[in-house]
């Protein structure tokens, strides 16, 4: 793999307060954003059709959303269009009769509508994949924490990892609620990759740091010159990912590629400030004009 020349950057110029400032104002916003989404719909993150059960029909109007509600005796739980394609959207019931799924499709196509696709999920389905990616989630952070525990054996720097993984995913969900990315099987995998991306680069830097010879900064833009690469060549392909997906209308592939690309670029931040100054406090260095 081609590194990166990574510049390098005058950390002593800053003291820790001041490199963990922002990522830890970032985490707090992205809880604020998370909690008051809670209060307001009673859930972290609005879930899409697989965890609520229901039925969901891809369309195409003119006349936009208004022509698609006054279609349907009732009122749908969602109309969302779709990126790069004009008047196509995805309009979703949460209806328990998946029997319904036939008869919502063909008012549609008697009232004008052309129907592209159906899909349908039970709600005995819903709830079970629900749990079940909430529990993947949780054993996925909480087996992680455990090993870098067992690897380090210190707390400070096992605490730096964990840290930077949580906020690589609380991040990343608070964007999903304010651009309107619904949680689906596909960004529960998304979520679960960050982590494996957070460890990679922390547990990286950790090692170069704690483990190896030479100074500090000087471990410090080795382990860079590494991490960087692996982290960036990773953004870049989700950002790419995302925008070729949007352009086709492949709704889940550009969720997946944004959810990756929010949260790879966050873990640079996470990793290379927040991490750091976490061990540079647990070396008992400091920097800037107030070290």
């Amino acid at each position: 793999m081609v590194e990166l020349d990574v510049e390098a950057i005058d950390y002593e110029r800053f003291s820790n307060r001041q490199l963990a400032a922002g990522p830890l104002v970032l985490m707090l916003l992205a809880l604020l954003v998370i909690g008051g989404w809670y209060a307001a719909t009673g859930a972290p993150v609005d879930p899409g059709i697989e965890f609520t059960g229901g039925v969901e029909l891809r369309v195409e109007a003119t006349g936009g959303p208004e022509q698609i509600q006054s279609v349907f005796d009732e009122e749908a739980n969602a109309i969302r269009s779709v990126a790069g394609q004009a008047d196509t959207y995805v309009v979703t019931f949460q209806v328990e009769d998946l029997s319904r799924a036939q008869a919502l499709a063909d008012r549609a196509e008697s009232q004008g509508l052309t129907v592209l696709s159906t899909q349908s999920t039970s709600a005995s389905f819903a709830d079970s994949a629900q749990r079940l990616a909430f529990l993947g989630v949780v054993v996925a952070f909480l087996g992680m924490s455990i090993v870098v525990f067992l690897l380090f054996r210190t707390a400070i720097p096992s605490l730096a990892v964990v840290l930077s993984a949580f906020g690589d995913i609380v991040v990343p969900i608070a964007v999903m609620n304010l651009v309107g990315i619904q949680l689906s099987l596909g960004t529960v995998a998304a979520l679960l990759m960050l982590i494996g991306y957070s460890v990679d680069s922390d547990i990286l830097l950790n090692n170069h740091i704690l483990r190896r010879s030479g100074g500090f900064y000087e471990s410090t833009y080795r382990a860079m010159e590494t991490g960087v690469t692996m982290t960036l060549t990773s953004l870049s392909a989700s950002i790419v990912m995302a925008i070729v997906a949007s352009v086709f209308g492949i709704g889940l592939l550009a969720a997946i590629g944004t959810v990756l690309a929010i949260g790879l670029a966050v873990d640079l931040v996470n990793t290379y400030l927040l991490n750091l100054s976490l061990l540079r406090r647990y070396r008992g260095l400091d920097g800037g004009a107030n070290a």
